[in-house]
C-alpha cells in the first residue's frame, strides 16, 4: 500500500525549521548516521561539519528526500516529510558539482525548476531575473555555463536553487572546487544574501574556517554521530571533547598527570593546573588540549608553568608567524601569533613555551584526536 504524501502548509515566516529525530541510516552492514537528533531554528546558517564520511552528506540528502532513513522522522516547518518526495518538498540543494546543463543558458538553468513545475512564462521571466539579480549575474543570462568560471557557475547554481522560493536551502560544500581567495569572498557573499533572504541554510563543509566564518551554528559529526552542537564561540572555545577540540584549529595535545595539588605535570614538566576540570585526577593520565594561537615562544621564562624546548621551525603565515617547538621528549608544540606579539627570533635557538591555565581542555587520556 502506497502512502499519499502529506500536504504541507504555505510558507511563512516561521516554517523554514528542520527538526530531525533519532535518525539512523544504513547502508548494508554499515551505519552512515547513528541515531542523530537535531533541531534547525528558522531562518538559521547551520552547518554540518566533520570529516569525510562522517555522515553530514548522507543527513543533508535524507533532509532532501535522495535517501529515505531507516530509523527516525524528518519534519519541515512541524510537518513530516519522510513520504513527500524530493521535488514536492520545500527545500532545494545546490551540489557541490553545480549540476548545470551545459546545452542550456544561464536563464534556462535557472528557470528549469519553474517550467517543471509549468509555472506561466510571463512569471518564469520576472523570477529569473529577480534570482540572477540576487547572486549578481543579471547581466549573464544568455551566456553558457562552459563559459563561467567557477565563482560564476556557482551563483548561477545558487540562483537556481533560489528561483524556487524554498523555505530551506541545502548546501552539499558548494565551494570545495574554488581556489582560496575566491571561497573567501563567496563565504562573505553567501552569508549577506543569506541574512537578506532569511532562508534556513544547512550547509555540508569538511572545512572548519569556512564553518566558523560563516555559521550561527555547527554540529560536528563523527562516525555518524554527533560530537557537539552550539554556535560558533561555543564549539570553538569550550570543545566538548578531545575530537573537537583536535577537528576544530590548530591544537596541541600534551601527555600529563594531574597531581594532588591539582597542578599537571608532562614529560617537560609543569604544564599548568587542573582547576576544576571534571577528567582531572590525581594519578591519573590525561590529554591536555592548547590552541596554537594561545602558545607564546620566548627566549626567557615568563611563568612557572613554561616548557623549554628548540626552534625548529619558522612560517610566516601572512598574519599570524608559527613556530615549530620541539621539547626534550621530542613532544612537538605549534605556535601561531601576530608578528606584532612576538620577539625576534632563530632557528635552533633555545625557548620557552607558555600559555595560561584558562587556554587549557583536560580530556581523559584514552580520547581520540581528530582524523
Amino acid at each position: 500500500m502506497t502512502l499519499a504524501p502529506p500536504t504541507l502548509a504555505p510558507a511563512t515566516a516561521t516554517d523554514g525549521s528542520v527538526t530531525l529525530r533519532e535518525i539512523t541510516k544504513r547502508f548494508g552492514d554499515a551505519t552512515a548516521v547513528s541515531n542523530v537528533s537535531i533541531d534547525v531554528h528558522s531562518g538559521e546558517f547551520l552547518s554540518l561539519l566533520g570529516p569525510s564520511g562522517c555522515g553530514k552528506t548522507t543527513l543533508l540528502r535524507m533532509i532532501a528526500g535522495f535517501e529515505h532513513p531507516d530509523e527516525g522522522d524528518i519534519e519541515v516547518g512541524g510537518v513530516s516529510v519522510l513520504n513527500v518526495p524530493p521535488y514536492k518538498r520545500p527545500v532545494n540543494t545546490v551540489f557541490q558539482s553545480y549540476a548545470l546543463f551545459p546545452h542550456m543558458t544561464v536563464a534556462e538553468n535557472v528557470a528549469y525548476g519553474l517550467r517543471q513545475k509549468r509555472v506561466p512564462r510571463t512569471e518564469i521571466s520576472a523570477r529569473v531575473h529577480d534570482a540572477l539579480g540576487m547572486v549578481r549575474m543579471d547581466g549573464f543570462s544568455d551566456r553558457s555555463p562552459q563559459k563561467l568560471s567557477g565563482g560564476q557557475q556557482q551563483r548561477v547554481a545558487l540562483a537556481r536553487a533560489l528561483v524556487n522560493r524554498p523555505r530551506v536551502l541545502l548546501l552539499d560544500e558548494p565551494m570545495s572546487a574554488l581556489d582560496r581567495k575566491l571561497r573567501e569572498e563567496m563565504q562573505i557573499e553567501l552569508k549577506l544574501l543569506q541574512r537578506q533572504l532569511g532562508i534556513t541554510f544547512v550547509f555540508v563543509t569538511h572545512d572548519q574556517q569556512e564553518a566558523l566564518s560563516m555559521s550561527d551554528r555547527i554540529v560536528v559529526m563523527q562516525g555518524g554521530s554527533i560530537q557537539q552542537v552550539g554556535s560558533t564561540q561555543e564549539v570553538y572555545a569550550a570543545p566538548a571533547n578531545a575530537f573537537v577540540a583536535g577537528f576544530i584549529g590548530k591544537q596541541n595535545f600534551i601527555q600529563a598527570t594531574p597531581q594532588a595539588d591539582g597542578s599537571l605535570l608532562g614529560a617537560d614538566g609543569l604544564i599548568g593546573s587542573a582547576g576544576a576540570h571534571r577528567d582531572a585526577h590525581p594519578g591519573a593520565p590525561v590529554r591536555v588540549a592548547v590552541r596554537a594561537e594561545s602558545v607564546a615562544v620566548t627566549t626567557e621564562r615568563s611563568s612557572a608553568t613554561a616548557v623549554p624546548g628548540t626552534l625548529a621551525g619558522i612560517s610566516f603565515l601572512g598574519d599570524v608567524i608559527q613556530y615549530v617547538v620541539v621539547t626534550a621528549s621530542g613532544l612537538e608544540l605549534l605556535s601561531r601569533r601576530p608578528p606584532n606579539q612576538v620577539e625576534p627570533l632563530s632557528t635552533g635557538d633555545a625557548v620557552w613555551c607558555s600559555w595560561t591555565d584558562a587556554d587549557l581542555h583536560v580530556f581523559p587520556a584514552e580520547s581520540v584526536e581528530a582524523a
